[in-house]
């Protein structure tokens, strides 16, 4: 019977043109770093050197990737985290992410850590088209997709996080005195600009100003300076070693301002133990994650969970660092984007993923905080809440407060 042969061969015709029109989704995309079995991530982190207290954030991202393994992998896919020290140090981290990519030939690199490090490898990164994805860095100039289309950040950045301490000023203390003391590079910078320009026609506000180098041994003298300007408002935007030694130093000269810190250097780990409690009590800085030492937390599932983690993957962590349930939370949004991606694990498919995140929110964000992102909006999270310590733990106070940068960027 021909015509049945005929219908059949339409038949077949049509289906091989259906199949050649399905989404790319269907037929398995790879590029290097990616097999039906295998994901290569590449990571970067100062697991020595002046910042290495942050290392632990690694070891939180590495711990979480063995779980997912263990639970299965994503789509089906095992999880190959490879993760190197760069000491903080911008050549080294140069060098890293040449490995990463050339040697270990990894989909992407996730989280790298720091300011310097991450401006140090961008160019790199855009050139060889390579996502550098969810840097762990606030710095303004890793959202801006005109000219770094393959590099994005995710946590709140610096300038919105400015932005939000100079509302909460002019509401507050609009006749104060603020001193600030920064920390001598782009993260620095970004942090100082936001402020000022959160204070606009009230930056004058700001009536003196001391930086310092993330290697200096000491810093006592820029903050004996900034206590003898006649401030009563203080902010330290510092790395968390520089951050313990300011808190400790205006401890010491009995000074009582106002004092703001940077979101960074909020762990009472790593620096409110160090610098000393007594001299931490009523510090006001911003989160946007759930504090894993607010005893507001303690019965949350969403945290009773991660302590589970923690004990079964990570059980030389100390849960009450931040910084460990930080890197539990950018995990959960990488582990999100490698699902969006299905089969399609090219590079290209990853930040077009990453690129569009709807009201994203993982259970250990503060309730409120939404991750959302387009092609031409590279900044995941702008919205953050005040928090107060109280001596033994942070407390939250007042409303989610939105920050936005808008699309401006720091050079």
């Amino acid at each position: 019977m021909p015509g049945r042969r005929e219908h059949l061969a339409a038949l077949a015709v049509l289906a091989a043109a259906v199949l050649a029109t399905t989404p790319a989704s269907a037929q398995k995309q790879y590029d290097p770093g990616a097999s039906d079995t295998e994901i290569k991530i590449g990571n970067i982190m100062p697991y020595s050197g002046p910042a290495s207290s942050y290392g632990v954030i690694g070891r939180t991202e590495a711990a979480f990737f063995k779980m997912i393994n263990d639970q299965g992998g994503i789509n089906g896919r095992k999880i190959n985290f490879i993760s190197y020290d760069d000491a903080y140090s911008p050549p080294k981290a140069i060098e890293q992410a040449r490995k990463l990519v050339e040697s270990d030939e990894v989909l992407l690199i996730f989280q790298a850590l720091g300011t310097p490090s991450n401006s140090a490898i961008m160019k790199y990164m855009n050139a060889k088209r390579v996502p550098q994805l969810f840097v762990a860095s606030g710095g303004t100039k890793f959202g801006d997709p005109k000219n770094f289309p393959w590099t994005m950040g995710f946590q709140p950045n610096y300038q919105s996080e400015g932005r939000i301490y100079a509302k909460y000023i002019l509401d507050k203390f609009p006749t104060g005195k603020i001193a600030v003391f920064w920390q001598n590079d782009d993260a620095g910078k970004d942090q100082f600009k936001g402020l000022k320009d959160g204070l606009g026609d009230k930056a004058n506000m700001i009536i003196a100003d001391k930086s310092y180098e993330v290697s200096d041994p000491s810093i006592d003298s820029q903050i004996v300076a900034l206590h003898d300007s006649g401030a009563d408002i203080f902010f330290s935007w510092a790395a968390p070693k520089g951050s313990a030694q300011a808190i400790r130093k205006v401890g010491e000269l009995g000074w009582k301002p106002k004092f703001f810190l940077a979101n960074t250097a909020t762990s009472i780990a790593s620096v409110l133990k160090p610098a000393g409690l007594e001299y931490s009590k009523d510090i006001i800085s911003t989160a946007y994650l759930k504090d894993p030492t607010d005893p507001t937390w303690d019965k949350d599932p969403a945290v009773i969970a991660w302590r589970a983690f923690m004990d079964k993957y990570y059980p030389d962590g100390d849960k009450a660092n931040a910084n460990n349930l930080y890197g539990y939370v950018q995990a959960e949004a990488m582990a999100q984007v490698l699902k969006q991606c299905g089969d399609n694990l090219t590079r290209d498919n990853v930040m077009k993923q990453a690129a569009s995140l709807k009201n994203f929110h993982t259970d250990l964000m503060l309730p409120g905080i939404v991750v959302n992102t387009s092609p031409d909006d590279y900044f995941p999270i702008e919205q953050m809440q005040l928090m107060r310590f109280n001596g033994q733990a942070w407390e939250l106070f007042g409303d989610v407060i939105t920050g936005e940068v808008g699309h401006e960027h720091s050079q």
